[in-house]
């Protein structure tokens, strides 16, 4: 009906109505002027006057333009309902895409909380866990090493000590066998003597426990007579309870020494079974390093994603949004077209409906004859 009306329009567009006829007020002109600017109206005007002056009944006039109306409402109402429904997948698409962009945003959000809050922290205590670790191997190394340097120095003492009460009790034993030969000692035998104890004193000088024998042994060297055989028991008696005494200091210096080395090797064991637990613990810390390192790599990924999926959620609903929006604007101006026609339509009917209209026309046919 459209085309149609369009195809008679152009028809008709080269007849116009002589709105200066002396049958039109000033009112009519103006309303002719506002009808003009409509396509329809003016359609409408035109094909009434080529209706009415070939003859044609107003009331047939009456009833092809309100068909043309009605069809005209009804291309509105077709334009509401397209519109209309438009408008309802537009609410659904952008009401599925929100939620989407939510439930993604929920996702970035978890994502970015796991990130920084468990992996990082993570990620640096399993870093400061390893370093101690290696620091509690660099200090058992540096205790092995210590102590074995210590035990080395104590059984260097030890031996040293050996040493100085194996001299003291060679004298000793000298001493005792010179004494035991004597029954009148010469000078010179008396000086071996006298020399004897003087070098248990240098061989026994750090040891002050047994200072006081060496010295009442000196004293009774050099003032003793040898020829008196009490003075000479006196000094055996002196010289026997300082071997025993040496004999037992020798005994519990080596006693001290094998407990030192046993306590040793005791700790050579316990601090390389501590290292060894060391070792496996740091296996233990790289893996979990390692597998933290993937799980930072694998979270950052999924991020880089989720935020992709979010922009390309945001892209389609920016999209929907711009494509309704010219939907919208389209659908006003057809619209305001449409009612634009419709009021004009309506306007030309009424003017043609106007006693002055037919003799308008008429007054064109007797013009014409």
């Amino acid at each position: 009906m459209y085309k149609l009306a369009v195809c008679t329009l152009l028809i008709l567009s080269v007849t116009a109505i002589d709105v200066t006829n002396s049958v039109w007020t000033s009112h009519d002109q103006k309303a002719f002027a506002q009808i003009k600017q409509s396509g329809w109206g003016n359609f409408i005007l035109n094909f009434g006057e080529l209706h009415l002056s070939t003859g044609g009944i107003l009331s047939e006039l009456n009833t092809e333009i309100a068909k043309l109306i009605d069809e005209l409402d009804e291309e509105l109402a077709e334009v509401h309902h397209q519109y209309a429904r438009r408008t309802d997948i537009h609410n659904r698409e952008v009401s599925r895409l929100e939620q989407e962009i939510q439930d993604k945003e929920r996702e970035v959000f978890h994502a970015h909380d796991f990130y920084d809050n468990v992996l990082i922290p993570q990620r640096d205590r399993f870093a400061a866990q390893l370093e101690q670790l290696q620091e509690n191997i660099a200090q058992n190394r540096k205790t092995l090493n210590e102590s074995t340097v210590q035990r080395a120095k104590d059984h260097a003492e030890f031996e040293a000590q050996v040493a100085e009460h194996n001299e003291a009790i060679g004298a000793i034993d000298e001493s005792l066998q010179l004494l035991s030969q004597l029954e009148s000692p010469s000078l010179v035998q008396i000086q071996k003597v006298q020399k004897n104890l003087t070098k248990i004193q240098q061989s026994l000088k750090r040891h002050s426990t047994f200072q006081t024998f060496i010295k009442t042994l000196l004293e009774i060297a050099v003032e003793a007579n040898f020829a008196d055989q009490g003075a000479l028991r006196e000094i055996l008696t002196a010289f026997n309870n300082l071997r025993v005494q040496l004999v037992d200091s020798l005994n519990q210096l080596t006693a001290d020494e094998a407990e030192a080395q046993k306590d040793f090797e005791a700790r050579v064991i316990q601090l390389n079974q501590e290292h060894a637990e060391f070792q496996r613990a740091v296996i233990v810390k790289t893996a979990e390093i390692e597998a933290n390192a993937n799980k930072i790599e694998q979270t950052l990924d999924l991020i880089d994603t989720l935020h992709a999926d979010l922009d390309t959620l945001n892209g389609q609903l920016q999209a929907e949004n711009d494509d309704y929006a010219f939907a919208t604007d389209v659908y006003n101006a057809t619209v305001a077209e449409y009612n634009k026609e419709l009021n004009a339509a309506h306007q030309a009917l009424d003017l043609l409906n106007q006693p002055r209209f037919t003799d308008y026309v008429k007054s064109q046919l007797k013009g014409a004859f």
